[in-house]
């Protein structure tokens, strides 16, 4: 692009946000070069990158319908300054990364204050599994559409809302560089000895809910198994919170920090016991048999209960339509029926055989080996702004 740099802004929420911002920030400078600027809302990735945040967004990272309500006025008030720091940088496009409460907010803000500025939501609302009316919302409030899964787009264009599928950042995590050994070497585990991965959440409020049962978990495990290495991988937006709960722990936990050491964890893992969301992709891509567990509170589970339109919560368990790894949410979610389930894999080489290839056999349906999503969604950013700026959209 000829003239001034293009700026971009960026706005992400939550921890799988920040990381595809970080991803779409790279892939844009590497195509621009000094070409590109950045503002936005985000978290450390997204700040390696260059782009500061005004606020701290873990703030945000809420989850529930209780826990959304009492969070509403601190959303609106961070929409607000959203908001506000986008008329002071005056950005020639928008990106809002997934978190559909806060970005459908600064979207609409967006609009009111600039109805020329394009903006782009990266990442849809999961309307094919509940509250369909979201894709009307979504039509109404933005210009354009990236979708991480293949199947999103008919949702979405029924309403006119263009849709470029970029594919799924989770899919193309790169494992090359992974090293179980220097990960079993710290820990001290022998190359045979059984690792268990405990992965708790990336939200305050999944360390709250989900954490204690996966303790107890934990502690029934090793009380059998002795001989057990545990490993907990905690998200950036959490770690502080992990440590301090792991710490007191009566039974021995190894808690590892950053990508690589996460990586490294994810090969080495025996059998995972994982919070519901993006890890367990991340956990089937390294080929780890896991045990999901998830806990909402009460009335947002009676709720969802009534709207969710689909049986499985494990993006992997819906592409295949079956539960390949076993789901114990809510009531199930409790520490003797996790460890039970933990167990039956831990001393069954062939049952952690059979779900590995079930679980690689959902990622092919995914769309796995598909676009490099960073690539394709800063090429449709580039497309969007382009016709903005020449007048053609």
């Amino acid at each position: 692009m000829s003239g001034s740099p293009l700026k971009v802004m960026l706005v992400a929420a939550e921890a799988s946000g920040d990381e595809r911002g970080a991803g779409l920030a790279r892939a844009l400078k590497a195509r621009l070069g000094a070409g590109v600027t950045f503002v936005g809302v985000g978290g450390a990735r997204m700040a390696a990158e260059g782009i500061a945040s005004p606020f701290d967004i873990a703030e945000l990272s809420v989850l529930g319908l209780v826990e959304g309500l009492l969070a509403y006025p601190k959303v609106v008030r961070r929409a607000d300054e959203t908001a506000a720091l986008a008329a002071r940088e005056k950005p020639d496009v928008a990106v809002l990364i997934d978190s559909w409460g806060f970005t459908l907010r600064v979207a609409q803000r967006l609009r009111r204050q600039d109805p020329c500025l394009p903006l782009i939501k990266y990442v849809a609302p999961q309307v094919w599994a509940t509250r369909p009316g979201r894709a009307r919302t979504l039509a109404g409030a933005v210009d354009h559409l990236l979708s991480i899964h293949a199947f999103d787009a008919p949702y979405f264009e029924a309403h006119g809302l263009p849709v470029t599928f970029v594919g799924n950042s989770a899919l193309s995590l790169d494992f090359s560089q992974a090293d179980p050994a220097r990960l079993r070497g710290e820990i001290g585990a022998g190359p045979d000895e059984p690792i268990l991965l405990v992965l708790p959440g990336s939200r305050p409020s999944e360390i709250e809910r989900v954490l204690p049962p996966f303790t107890e978990a934990v502690r029934l495990l090793r009380a059998e198994r002795p001989g057990l290495h545990v490993v907990v991988p905690a998200a950036e937006t959490v770690a502080e919170v992990v440590k301090a709960k792991v710490a007191g722990w009566t039974t021995r936990a190894h808690v590892v920090e950053g990508d690589a050491a996460k990586l490294d964890a994810m090969k080495a893992g025996t059998v995972a016991l994982a919070c519901s969301g993006t890890v367990t992709t991340q956990l089937a891509l390294a080929g780890v048999p896991m045990v999901v567990g998830y806990r909402l509170a009460p009335l947002t589970y009676a709720i969802i209960k009534r709207v969710v339109r689909t049986p499985y919560a494990t993006l992997f368990n819906i592409a295949a339509g079956e539960e390949i790894a076993p789901e114990l949410i809510q009531k199930d979610c409790n520490g003797p029926a996790l460890a039970a389930e933990v167990a039956r894999r831990l001393d069954d080489p062939a049952l952690r055989q059979a779900q590995v290839a079930a679980q690689s056999r959902a990622l092919a349906r995914m769309g796995l080996g598909g676009p490099d999503p960073d690539e394709a969604a800063a090429e449709a950013v580039l497309k969007v702004a382009a016709a903005r700026r020449s007048g053609a959209a």
